[in-house]
């Protein structure tokens, strides 16, 4: 993962300094998760007699923990906070960043829910649905090198699942100090593939984990599962309605291009990483279907235009609304750098074929390697995603994945094998990729809902009941991860 070497010594690197450094490999998880989190309540019943019993002088009693900002929300303590990290945990002495995070305090006697979208953090109160469910406290990370927790200088070597899960453990063990109860992590997406990663490497910190529409890209030449799915989601009246859209928007690139450029030139959008606006132009255009499946649906399929009647106008303000013009230009990449630095050497990105736009595509679905600037060096590292898609297969232990019918990120899920233990896949019928537990068919909800409560170390008797502890907070309880919507294109 960090050095040129053959495929077979990295896979080495991976496992084996994983133990080198004290990290819990996957042998491991047949340790009864109990077994540390009595000890870590004993070391909290024994550290907190002399600490001061206001959360916030308690968090910043942690050596390298400093504030940024307090929002109290009613009925929470909401922090943001920076945390000195080691750039390289391999390393730690060979200099630091801060990496920023949040906390959601409610009381040092709920269970804490550790929450990652896999991009930035916002610094907006908010709650993930595990936080809801078990009435917890809430941990939120930013992960590593999105701005600004991203070292100076970057050395992008040290951007990788191992040194992310790493952060999440140092951040952990810190706080266990003070949040003593049963913990989860959790989180969406990129998210949520972040919370397994963290669970492959990390699996005694957690007593349960929920990944939300985590894609799980094992090979990443194979991508005929996503074609599948393009062919078969939705009515075949749907499908026709976008993919004409779709190429007609192709079939008018001359005025729909000189409407793009002088947009870029208002804005002052340049295409420097991409490499040209036509580049640029057709990589939206090519995303238009599957933004439209992965953030919207069949009940909205109405509001596309009939292309063949359609203005340019209508055209290119339709594959905006849905695609998003400004998401290939060097402005609307540039925060989303570390997700395509990874999907390029690690997590694989998808590639569908669309055959309805052949003749009309010049470049087809790019890789992400396109979309880094090139003075970033890099090389894929086919080994990583096996190893973990493995691991799950063969040593799940309290974790439930929750993925959407309707989401093209779901085309490619974790599957669990014979060695899973008290761990589910469960799929939200007509879900895109805000599915969720309350979107569940009824036994799945209630039995997802009840193992989030149990893992999460609450009385029986709410277990038995499987409903949320918490009531719903329109403010709080968001539906979409802002931080990863802020611009379209494909990006889990």
């Amino acid at each position: 993962m960090r050095k040129s070497l053959r495929w077979l010594v990295s896979l080495s690197v991976l496992i084996g300094t994983v133990g080198s450094t004290g990290v819990a490999t996957a042998a491991d998880t047949e340790t009864d998760r109990t077994t540390s989190v009595a000890d870590s309540q004993s070391t909290d019943t024994q550290s907190t007699d002399t600490q001061s019993t206001d959360i916030k002088d308690r968090l910043l009693a942690i050596p390298g923990m400093s504030l940024i900002e307090e929002k109290p929300y009613a009925g929470y303590r909401f922090l943001v906070l920076n945390y000195e990290q080691p750039i390289d945990h391999r390393r730690p002495w060979a200099g630091t960043f801060q990496q920023r995070i949040s906390v959601l305090h409610k009381d040092t006697d709920r269970p804490t829910v550790f929450r990652t979208s896999g991009y930035g953090l916002s610094t907006t109160p908010s709650r993930a649905e595990p936080t809801r469910i078990v009435d917890g406290n809430q941990i939120s990370m930013e992960y590593r090198f999105f701005t600004p927790s991203r070292p100076a200088p970057a050395d992008w070597s040290k951007l990788d699942i191992w040194q992310a899960a790493s952060d999440q453990h140092r951040i952990f063990t810190a706080l266990k100090k003070i949040y003593g109860k049963n913990w989860l992590s959790t989180g969406g997406s990129k998210g949520g593939m972040t919370a397994t990663y963290y669970e492959r490497f990390y699996p005694r910190d957690m007593d349960g984990v929920v990944a939300y529409v985590a894609p799980n890209d094992v090979v990443n030449n194979e991508d005929s599962a996503y074609d599948r799915f393009f062919a078969n989601v939705g009515t075949q009246e749907c499908r026709d309605r976008l993919n004409g859209m779709q190429r007609e928007a192709l079939v008018r690139r001359e005025p729909l291009q000189k409407k793009y450029k002088e947009w870029a030139e208002t804005e002052g959008a340049t295409f420097n990483t991409v490499g040209t606006l036509d580049k640029a132009y057709e990589a939206v255009v090519l995303d238009f279907v599957w933004g439209f499946w992965q953030y919207y649906g069949e009940g909205v399929c109405d509001q596309i235009p009939d292309a063949r009647t359609a203005s340019d106008d209508t055209v290119y303000e339709t594959i905006d609304a849905y695609s998003g013009w400004a998401a290939y230009t060097d402005q609307g990449l540039e925060y989303y750098t570390p997700y395509y630095y990874q999907a390029a050497t690690q997590l694989g990105s998808p590639t569908i074929k669309q055959p309805h736009l052949a003749g009309l595509s010049r470049y087809g679905y790019q890789p992400a390697r396109n979309f880094v600037p090139s003075s970033i060096p890099m090389r894929f590292q086919p080994q990583v995603m096996r190893d973990v898609d493995n691991w799950v297969r063969k040593n799940a232990n309290q974790m439930l994945f929750v993925n959407g019918q309707n989401d093209p990120w779901s085309a490619e899920p974790f599957r669990l094998g014979k060695g899973a233990r008290d761990s589910y896949v469960y799929t939200a019928p007509g879900a895109n990729h805000g599915a969720n537990v309350a979107g569940l068919a009824d036994a799945e909800r209630e039995n997802a809902t009840a193992r989030i409560l149990a893992w999460a170390g609450v009385p029986a008797p709410a277990v038995q009941a499987a409903q949320p502890l918490a009531r719903f907070d329109a403010r709080l309880d968001k539906a979409v991860d802002e931080d990863v919507t802020r611009e379209h294109g494909v990006r889990p």
